[in-house]
């Protein structure tokens, strides 16, 4: 009965919006977008029906507010003329009444952050300004924490009221404790500060006129220099969820700090990680069973704008789990997520906006029961012009929307949920530039500005009512903190995307890769077609590689294994050979001590097991069974070069033969080494780098479909490769062809963050040779064979001074080893990096062995008792 429920509430809401979708304007004299309300007679009407239905009593001027709405309909259909914009001003006032009159926002004062918008940067989540980063300087402060009383009657304000004022700093990120008397933000008191959680008591939080006041000053939970603590919100069992930087991390197509989940006691003590993606982390609200709906930003073998969905997880960081679209290149993002009440986690609205934009756009609200991906269950957008972008163009196409919105929240009442689906809070512009104000919107199609501050440099951001709310239930947490693995099981390997396609029997194991975060980064940079690696990576892709060990697939395709918890991990299937028949193109978790599972590979995640029981887990799970030694960053100039000097070079060297075809030789260049260039440049391998969101079938990329692979297949000329030797190359390919073991560099100040040269040697050996400083051109290994001296003789003294050039660049790697040479160190900003997470690391180890042992500890602070 629950379920019919659920589909009942989702039904209503949709024949709504079916209904309404043609909609007429209220006056044949359009009005500019950005202006405070839209709406209609036919819209308003809609409205004062729905809530009169829906509340009765306490909406109890229906009957004179529909009285008055036809008379001002006649009088318009009447004519227009000089009183057409006084009944256009009639029209709007009696909208305005209706819709503040509505019980979902005239009870309770309406809680908000007052602050400049966000300057622009390189992406929607850049909106943190850390101290110490690449962007503390767009850091502008001036803000408060206020509330605003819904007006009543012929008023066009309602009263503000100040609760926390930050005249030098930022207050972001409001949550509302369940008895509606506290108030949870994040607060950084200036520039030299960082953002860190806040909690402020409040008495008299019932209806206006009294509102809200202050009862005391915040109370600090967090602190800590050069990290940020945001978007916090209350968990069912009293503790805290938020977003933080104490894992540093840095977004792989750029340079900018960024945050994974974390949870804490409500006194601040024990914080935990309880999310450990490569990327970001963000704007966490809970669902009605009390999981944590958060949006998640990462990308593994994929395109760094494509890959911004909507997950979910358990408060402990258990069960990681797309939620919708995660595979969606418009829009760009989906941001600020909320459950909209009474649909059982069926509906929810959101912020749809761009990869490199603020993070705002349009407010769609979507129904998960149509599909998981985008554009399966989009409902209605706002502005409704939007719903022509989704799933149109490309991760920045919400950046045209106007005028912008962001910060939904959906309103609803009591136990019963009453106008749940109907009525949202948002942040929208309010004509005045970027200035965003608190607007009422609803499925009817009606919009009211109710409040912007008096500065134009002000906007209003994050409201929501400051009143009581329903409490989840609590979720038990899964994982045991004194564990130091988890377990995955795998039901068929043969169900999902393209499978069926597969033979059975074809798959022999199933690959562990790590994807490991990303701890520096570099101001020159490589751009590969598909973004900004900084420093240089690999070809066209992003991302280092970890490969912790492979387990085995039983005949009915079933599998059952342990992992390390916590790391960011994704799965590959091989088949005989160890070759990729197909890959993960995202990640996942374990938590210590979790048990986790899977129907298939890449199956439809509304699909259930299976019931016929699975051969793996008949046993112990599976160990790891390791790649030719320990778990190690993986590192193509120590992996692979060694198979072609062993096997190909004789053949395939600068001034050989088989040159003409493809240079093997594993000469160091400026930012790669020679083989790996070639490879990549003449296409030999087949893989997708920074690709496409789509799902790829299986076989469709890898060695199979290499051409390197397939002449080694064939057989080329008297080699023969040893199954070592064979499995290094085909791993290296199915891994998506990178090349560096690391971000850290040893010359972050040169070219790509990789060259042993600075710009001021590149360019006059450039000038010297008159040849181009590509990745092919210098070989450090022997500066003598470098290509970019064959045109010259070596009687001119142009020669003797380009050779010496590179010869300096050779003494330079002898001295400082590149990250991929024996001996590499980081240097200078990266060393410093490095020192800062392992700090931030062994602080929570600390705080996980206080955990395991059941002890309170606040942060490098010491022991609090229970």
């Amino acid at each position: 009965m629950k379920r019919l429920a659920v589909f009942s509430f989702v039904a209503i809401v949709v024949s709504v919006l079916v209904g309404l979708a043609d909609a007429a304007p209220a006056a044949k004299k359009a009005r500019p977008q950005g202006l405070p309300s839209l709406g209609s007679p036919e819209t308003l009407r809609a409205a004062i029906r729905d809530l009169s239905a829906t509340f009765g009593r306490r909406y109890p001027k229906a009957p004179e507010l529909l009285a008055r709405l036809d008379d001002i309909e006649k009088r318009i259909k009447a004519g227009g003329g000089p009183a057409g914009e006084a009944l256009q001003d009639e029209f709007l006032e009696l909208q305005r009444q209706a819709l503040l009159a509505n019980p979902l926002i005239a009870d309770h004062p309406i809680l908000f952050i007052s602050r400049p918008q966000y300057r622009p940067d390189h992406h929607n989540t850049e909106t943190m300004f850390q101290t110490g980063e690449i962007n503390t300087d767009s850091f502008v402060g001036g803000s408060a924490v206020k509330t605003f009383d819904a007006p009543t009657g012929q008023a066009r304000t309602g009263q503000v009221r100040t609760l926390v004022e930050v005249p030098a700093g930022i207050a972001r990120d409001p949550d509302v404790s369940f008895d509606g008397r506290r108030v949870l933000f994040a607060m950084r008191r200036d520039k030299a500060d960082d953002s860190h959680l806040y909690e402020l008591a409040v008495d008299a939080a019932g209806a206006p006129p009294w509102g809200p006041r202050p009862a005391g000053k915040p109370r600090q939970l967090t602190s800590g220099a050069g990290v940020t603590d945001i978007d916090p919100l209350y968990l069912p069992d009293g503790r805290i969820a938020f977003s933080s930087t104490r894992e540093p991390k840095y977004c792989m197509c750029n340079r900018h700090i960024m945050a994974n989940l974390f949870r804490m006691n409500a006194d601040g003590t024990n914080i935990e990680q309880i999310g450990k993606s490569t990327l970001h982390e963000g704007h966490g609200s809970l669902t009605p069973d009390g999981r944590i709906l958060y949006d998640r930003w990462e990308y593994v073998d994929r395109n760094f704008g494509d890959a911004q969905g909507v997950w979910v997880c358990n408060p402990d960081g258990a069960n990681h789990a797309v939620f919708y679209g995660n595979n969606t290149a418009s829009p760009g993002a989906m941001l600020d997520n909320r459950i909209v009440p009474g649909s059982g986690g069926a509906l929810f609205i959101s912020t749809y906006s761009s990869c490199h934009d603020r993070p705002w756009g349009a407010i769609a609200l979507v129904d998960r029961t149509r599909g998981l991906d985008s554009p399966a269950g989009e409902l209605r957008t706002w502005p409704a012009s939007a719903m022509n972008l989704v799933a149109r163009g490309g991760y920045d196409t919400f950046s045209q929307v106007s005028p912008k919105y962001e910060d939904p929240y959906p309103l609803a009442d009591g136990e019963k949920s009453l106008g749940a689906g109907k009525y949202f809070l948002c942040s929208r512009q309010t004509g005045n530039g970027e200035q965003m104000g608190i607007c009422l919107i609803d499925v009817f199609g009606n919009e009211i500005l109710m409040h912007a501050e008096e500065q134009n440099a002000l906007g209003c951001f994050d409201p929501m009512p400051l009143g009581p709310r329903d409490r989840p239930g609590v979720i038990p947490d899964r994982r045991d903190a004194a564990d130091a693995e988890g377990r995955f099981y795998v039901y068929d390997v043969y169900v999902g995307t393209g499978m069926d396609k597969v033979q059975r029997g074809a798959v022999k194991s199933l690959r562990v890769v790590e994807s490991p975060e990303k701890r520096s980064w570099t101001a020159s940079a490589w751009d590969g077609g598909t973004g900004q690696q900084a420093p240089g990576m690999a070809w066209n892709d992003f991302n280092n590689k970890r490969i912790l060990g492979t387990v085995p697939v039983e005949p009915d395709g079933s599998a059952y294994f342990t992992v390390p918890a916590d790391r960011f991990l994704y799965f590959q299937l091989l088949d005989a050979n160890s070759m990729m028949i197909q890959s993960m193109r995202s990640g996942t978790i374990a938590r210590p001590g979790e048990m986790l599972g899977c129907v298939g590979c890449h199956e439809d995640r509304q699909s259930a097991v299976g019931n016929h029981p699975m051969a793996a887990t008949r046993r112990e799970p599976s160990k790891l069974q390791p790649f030719y030694g320990p778990e190690r960053l993986y590192n193509y100039y120590a992996e692979v070069q060694p198979v072609f000097d062993r096997n190909c070079v004789k053949c395939h060297d600068y001034g050989k033969c088989g040159t003409k075809k493809v240079t093997l030789a594993g000469d160091l260049g400026i930012i790669f080494n020679a083989s790996y260039v070639e490879l990549r440049s003449k296409g030999l391998v087949n893989v997708p780098g920074a690709g496409p969101t789509k799902t790829y079938d299986p076989y469709a990329w890898g060695s199979h479909t290499s051409r390197l692979v397939q002449v080694l297949q064939k057989g080329h000329n008297d080699v023969k490769l040893s199954k070592e030797d064979f499995s290094r190359i085909v791993t290296w390919i199915d891994l998506n062809a990178p090349y560096y073991p690391t971000y850290a560099s040893a010359y972050p100040g040169n070219r790509f963050g990789r060259s042993p040269l600075d710009d001021r040697q590149l360019n006059e050996l450039g000038r010297l040779t008159g040849v181009g400083m590509s990745p092919t051109a210098v070989s450090f290994t022997r500066p003598e064979m470098s290509p970019c001296l064959a045109k010259l003789d070596k009687s001119d003294p142009k020669y003797a001074q380009a050779l010496a050039i590179i010869r300096a660049g050779k003494a330079a790697l002898a001295q400082r080893p590149r990250a991929e040479m024996p001996g590499f160190k980081p240097i200078g900003p990266d060393a410093q990096r490095e020192a800062k997470y392992d700090a931030l690391a062994a602080e929570l180890r600390r705080m996980r062995q206080a955990i395991a042992a059941g002890r309170k500890l606040m942060p490098a602070e010491g022991e609090k008792k229970n």
